[in-house]
């Protein structure tokens, strides 16, 4: 099992007191007894961590902190991440792409699909993308 996590999924795992830890930890920690769980990175998520992480107000980090945040977070244990390259360009957004507020969207959802995964996410409104669920 292969997913590549959206940049907001990436930062609710990474930030204890973001509103939705819990869930996305749960979820994670529910998948990771599977041997092939893999969480999978990529430029446009790992940097929109740091950048939301080290701009928004509560989470109070420098961009030096964010960095390392993202580093032993990926190196903590709780899932194997893997860094995926990003070799798409413009021509492979998806058709539902129509607003440029899905740009980023559809080209996670193309490039987790590359790389045999699937986007997983707490945007409900991403066709093609695995919503992270909600706790019960």
């Amino acid at each position: 099992m292969r997913y590549l996590l959206d940049v907001n999924a990436l930062v609710a795992l990474g930030i204890n007191q973001h509103e939705f830890h819990a869930r996305t930890a749960n979820w994670v920690r529910s998948l990771a007894p599977s041997k092939d769980l893999e969480l999978l990175t990529c430029s446009i998520t790992e940097l929109g961590f740091v950048r939301i992480v080290a701009q928004v107000a509560p989470y109070g980090l420098t961009l030096g902190q964010a960095q390392s945040l993202l580093i032993r977070m990926k190196a903590a244990g709780l899932a194997r991440f893997t860094f995926i390259s990003d070799n798409q360009d413009i021509r492979q957004l998806p058709a539902w792409v129509i607003t440029p507020g899905q740009v980023t969207d559809g080209h996670l959802v193309s490039l987790a699909k590359t790389h045999n995964s699937l986007l997983a996410t707490l945007d409900a409104k991403i066709p093609r993308a695995l919503l992270i669920p909600p706790m019960a």
